[in-house]
């Protein structure tokens, strides 16, 4: 019944900071509307926007961890370092693959993962 997820969504503090950091920490292309079409595969898209505080879409309360899959975590962690983005968690590799966490601007937790 469940195909994938179908979007993300969560409210910032300061819009113009978290769009720029995740354009530049994991070269996430952040559209005009706040938010960008991520296509893994052919018939599976992942909505990833960006909403203020206050917006009434969903519960004000309601905040959200991120998992993004890469295509290579060594690599990643390259890139983090090369930036300056410490990591939250060292790497973690278990029979589900390879995990780290990064914090974005307001302390999120985003955790990246390699299959």
């Amino acid at each position: 019944m469940i195909k994938g997820f179908g979007g993300i969504f969560w409210r910032t503090k300061n819009l113009e900071v978290v769009k720029k950091w995740y354009s530049e920490v994991l070269k996430i292309e952040i559209d005009n509307w706040n938010g960008t079409v991520i296509k893994p595969q052919s018939g599976n898209e992942t909505i990833f926007s960006f909403f203020t505080e206050d917006d009434s879409y969903f519960p004000t309360e309601q905040q959200v961890m991120l998992n993004f899959e890469v295509h290579n975590l060594d690599e990643t962690i390259k890139h983090l370092e090369q930036i300056g983005v410490p990591l939250a968690k060292k790497k973690e590799i278990s029979e589900f693959g390879k995990f780290i966490w990064i914090e974005d601007p307001e302390g999120r937790l985003v955790e990246l993962w390699e299959k």
